[in-house]
């Protein structure tokens, strides 16, 4: 994975961020090493890593033509979700914390058609607000579209009312 200065990349758990710098340092009289600068305006941190450990950290996020791809999938998928709560919620916060944009999608998805049979429970409810919010901030920055604009991209491919 190359990485170079003004890319945007996903972290886990702060979301999209931009490299700023990637630059040679010394630190505490080590020899000097390659570390990137990492800003998460959501979070409003900086974050400075080893640029070998990158790859481990973050990802690159998805492309125009990937985006469109999970709106396709969101508009496409008719998988269902299990009516057992408690492996519901483990299976959706597994999703969740895998950083694939389709399977936050799959669990957007999934909820939302839960949602129309009926109130969704507490963490069902918070996993559809959490897969709502990455699949936005991803697919804005992939798209180059205000998170409202993508807000109704996805609300449409999922069939949500506008």
């Amino acid at each position: 994975m190359v990485m170079q200065k003004g890319d945007h990349v996903l972290h886990p758990q702060h979301g999209i961020g931009k490299i700023e710098s990637i630059s040679k340092l010394s630190i505490s009289g080590h020899a000097p090493a390659s570390y990137a600068q990492l800003y998460f305006e959501r979070d409003d941190l900086t974050m400075t890593l080893l640029e070998e450990n990158l790859p481990g950290s973050v990802r690159s996020v998805v492309s125009p033509g990937e985006a469109k791809d999970i709106l396709d999938q969101l508009n496409s998928w008719n998988g269902k979700t299990t009516s057992q709560w408690k492996a519901r919620a483990n299976a959706h916060q597994a999703a969740l914390e895998s950083g694939d944009p389709f399977e936050y999608a799959k669990v957007l998805k999934g909820l939302a058609q839960l949602g129309n049979e009926g109130p969704l429970r507490t963490s069902d409810r918070a996993h559809f607000n959490r897969s709502l919010y990455l699949l936005t901030e991803e697919l804005a920055c992939a798209l180059d579209k205000s998170p409202g604009q993508v807000t109704k991209l996805i609300d449409k491919a999922v069939g949500l009312p506008l």
